[in-house]
């Protein structure tokens, strides 16, 4: 009886483990609570390293050898696989971005946390990464004109737009985004600034090339996964990946998702509608960018820089040095060379 039990127990914790490390196979990627649970790969590899230490140890009781030592294996085959999926993503991450080409365009994502980070450090870091498009969830359309009055004044001059939903509290119901008068005019599109197609909760602000042969960008702000919230941030993703369509398109932003979550939603190979993820093309997909209290690598990477097939990612990096500003997010900063 205890030999059936023991089975048993090994091969429902060998399913969990399999859901865990490969969720988008088992199709619960978006489910709750599991993907809360697949947000974290660093932790997971930790947990699975621990779970195989302690049955090991309890392997020296001789009645529940056997199962301890299946657990062991269980256990170790789970890290060594997300530990593989991590490192696929670029592991601990990648050096400095590479130097700026004249046909470069540098894009730059930070959930700012409202108040908590000062428009003087946002246009710092956006000046010192030489930033065309950077896009600022929970930021506020005063905020963001501050932001671009300081850039201006250290040489660089951008203009602002935004999106706001005015029954979301404090400064999460504002997305602002900064675009570089280099790519051309830009106006966000009425529906994604009243609101009438956005996302549910907290809004994304679609901006739209009025002249030049910029692309259309997308300041991209995706509801968190709470359990109140999940249909409407699977709607978010939807929603998002509907706004990345075969055209020339660039989005950036907080997508409160990681490329686990994005499994199906990615059309012809990509990461989201026709867009691929820049951070795990160059080998940062695995830094979390949140929360800014935990070592990168066991943090979520949840803030993302994508862009469709007319754009080459060539270098990503996430600024590390700024975890004491005041958000609660790390900037994510991608480099991008034309395609064609």
């Amino acid at each position: 009886m205890l030999r059936v039990l023991g089975i048993l127990v090994t091969v429902l914790c060998a399913v969990a483990a399999a859901v865990l490390t490969w969720p988008g196979f088992f199709h619960v990627e978006r489910m709750y609570p599991f993907a809360q649970l697949v947000s974290f790969r660093g932790v997971m590899v930790l947990a699975f390293a621990a779970v195989a230490v302690v049955a090991l140890l309890l392997a020296i009781v001789r009645p529940i050898r056997p199962l301890a030592f299946a657990l062991s294996i269980v256990a170790g085959l789970a890290m060594v696989a997300n530990g593989a999926i991590v490192a696929s993503r670029g592991g601990l991450g990648t050096d400095p971005l590479p130097a700026k080409t004249e046909t470069s365009v540098r894009v730059m994502t930070w959930n700012t946390a409202g108040p908590a980070t000062s428009p003087e450090t946002i246009a710092k870091i956006a000046v010192a990464m030489d930033a065309d498009i950077v896009a600022l969830p929970e930021t506020t359309i005063e905020t963001g004109a501050a932001v671009a009055v300081a850039m201006r004044e250290l040489g660089h001059r951008m203009w602002a737009h935004h999106a706001e939903d005015p029954s979301t509290e404090w400064d999460a119901g504002s997305t602002t985004l900064l675009i570089s008068p280099e790519l051309g005019d830009y106006s966000v599109i009425e529906s994604s600034s009243d609101g009438t197609s956005n996302t549910s909760t907290v809004p994304s602000a679609v901006a739209m090339p009025v002249s030049g042969n910029g692309p259309i960008v997308v300041a991209a702000h995706a509801v968190a996964p709470r359990e109140e919230y999940m249909d409407d941030w699977r709607d978010d993703l939807q929603w998002l990946a509907d706004q990345c369509g075969d055209g020339n398109v660039i989005m950036a932003g907080d997508f409160n998702a990681t490329v686990d979550h994005m499994s199906g939603l990615g059309i012809d190979g990509a990461t989201l509608g026709h867009c691929t993820d820049a951070a795990v093309e160059t080998g940062n997909g695995a830094l979390g960018t949140w929360a800014t209290d935990v070592p990168a690598i066991l943090g979520a990477p949840i803030d993302h820089v994508m862009a469709s097939k007319q754009w080459r990612a060539t270098g990503s990096i996430v600024l590390r040095s700024l975890d004491g500003s005041g958000s609660d997010h790390r900037p994510l900063i991608v480099q991008y060379e034309p395609a064609g």
